[in-house]
């Protein structure tokens, strides 16, 4: 079955899965919601639109870089209510980030649509970001070769390092699976009415000298 391959790489990333009011969090690495989300803004699908075409994909995740858990301490007043008054107290919120981290995620399922998804990729019809706007790509996630004639797990394996030095360490691998780690970033309605079910996925190592590390130029 083919796969699909995009690179998330930028100064800024954000992946939550439990952001609520005051507490935004990020997930170590992108998050199924997140990624279609990506998809659907490239192919130009309004949030009121259905998704469970993108959500049937099988989703996987090399961490090339992990980057650094930072947090953004923001505070605002006279902030209006949901009962339209405007409170005087201080609201405070902490935004946690991924600072300078490179991830290679891929996506395994029919034919068609991955292939309608990364012509999209090469010219979006939505703003591309992140995991939260205002944090974008860079490079962009669109890659030449990205779409594969192998199967999810053979496609993260073998496509070449992203970065432009070799791997100090062992890169996480993260395949959805039958039982594993239990996450709560599987689309189940569309994305306006942010419903979201779950799904296990496999966290495993890639020994740093299993990966294909491409000396002078790099894809894309």
């Amino acid at each position: 079955m083919p796969t699909l391959l995009l690179r998330l790489q930028g100064p800024l990333q954000s992946w939550g899965t439990r952001s609520r009011f005051d507490y935004r969090d990020t997930w170590p690495y992108p998050t199924k919601s997140g990624v279609l989300g990506l998809l659907a803004a490239a192919l130009g699908r309004d949030r009121k639109e259905d998704v469970s075409d993108l959500a049937s994909l099988r989703m996987g995740v090399r961490v090339d870089r992990k980057g650094v858990l930072k947090v953004d301490y923001q505070t605002a007043q006279e902030v209006l209510t949901s009962s339209q008054t405007t409170t005087r107290d201080v609201v405070q919120s902490w935004r946690y980030y991924l600072s300078d981290a490179a991830f290679l995620v891929g996506l395994e399922g029919d034919a068609n649509l991955l292939k309608e998804a990364h012509q999209a990729l090469l010219n979006p019809r939505f703003a591309l970001y992140l995991g939260r706007k205002g944090y974008l790509p860079s490079p962009p996630p669109y890659l030449p070769d990205g779409l594969r004639e192998e199967s999810l797990e053979e496609a993260l394996r073998t496509y070449p390092y992203l970065l432009p030095h070799k791997p100090r360490e062992d890169l996480l691998l993260v395949l959805e699976a039958e039982q594993g780690r239990l996450v709560y970033d599987q689309p189940i309605a569309p994305f306006a009415k942010r419903q979201f079910g779950a799904r296990y996925v496999e966290e495993r190592l890639l020994a740093k000298e299993e990966v294909y590390f491409r000396e002078k130029a790099h894809v894309g």
